[in-house]
């Protein structure tokens, strides 16, 4: 799945980014750097896997869209 990125915090490496609908959706330090990302900017193009839905949706893995995800092989 796509997105772009939204907010984004260095020192955390904690953030959120908007999928294509606007929706609004967080990330925690262990989804940033399972991407193998250093830093992120807001508006960047990010490739992301989501978990759960709803309110209760968060994303689980986020990288740059030329980046690989290794679970798609």
């Amino acid at each position: 799945m796509q997105a772009t990125a939204f907010t984004f915090d260095p020192a955390t490496h904690e953030g959120s980014v908007l999928l294509d609908d606007g929706t609004p959706v967080p990330f925690d330090a262990a989804a940033f750097e399972a991407g193998g990302l250093r830093l992120l900017r807001p508006g960047q193009r990010v490739r992301i896997r989501t978990e759960g839905s709803g309110e209760q949706r968060r994303v689980v893995f986020v990288t740059l869209q030329t980046f690989p995800d290794p679970q798609q092989g």
